[in-house]
């Protein structure tokens, strides 16, 4: 039987991009199935006393620095050329995670996923913005205004807010945060390991 990959995602993390774009790749070699779990990167931060690096580690010197080489590294490992900095960033993610649920419920999850990953960290846009947001889902063909209003139904925000809650009580502090089972990966420079763990 298949193992399966659970992904603990956010699109608010560039970590979560470069991750999205590597496990296809791992799932081939692999056999695996994938299970993209949407969750509030804040949400967790909050429940686990966490925070964002450049808040917890910004005064330490060097810290941030090396963890800019770490990501160039990963991105010219990868070749993923595409990848921008968002030059909105950070980017309040709530809107576009609960209409990430919505299009899950919808049926159109994994297309909504790679329309928001190329419009957040390869095209710049700011996707906190509604209107950015509308234009962005009907250019890629998809119902946006049926699926923000889906997004604001009490169903997605509830599904949203007990995958946060779920994860963070499994162990998660962070994003991008995978389980393989019981075994938990937190960040794309585990992503190695997850392979060996799913392929064992």
């Amino acid at each position: 039987m298949a193992k399966k990959l659970d992904f603990i995602f956010d699109f608010a993390s560039p970590n979560a991009y470069m991750a999205a774009m590597v496990i296809p790749g791992i799932l081939e070699r692999t056999g695996a199935t994938l299970n993209v779990i949407p969750c509030l990167l804040g949400g967790l931060f909050k429940a686990t006393g966490n925070q964002a690096p450049f808040t917890a580690f910004g005064g330490i010197k060097g810290k941030m620095d090396y963890e800019m080489l770490e990501s160039r590294r990963f991105v010219a490992r990868h070749g993923l050329t595409k990848f921008r900095m968002n030059p909105h960033f950070p980017i309040n993610t709530l809107l576009i995670m609960r209409t990430f649920v919505a299009a899950g419920l919808e049926g159109v999850g994994e297309r909504y996923m790679q329309v928001v990953l190329k419009a957040m960290w390869e095209d710049g846009q700011n996707m906190g913005d509604p209107e950015v947001v509308a234009k962005v889902l009907e250019g890629a063909g998809l119902d946006a205004a049926a699926l923000m209003a889906r997004a604001q139904s009490d169903e997605a925000k509830g599904i949203l807010m007990s995958n946060t809650t779920a994860a963070a009580d499994r162990g998660a502090f962070g994003i991008p945060t995978f389980f393989v089972g019981d075994e938990i990966f937190f960040g794309k420079e585990r992503l190695g390991q997850v392979e060996e763990e799913l392929a064992g």
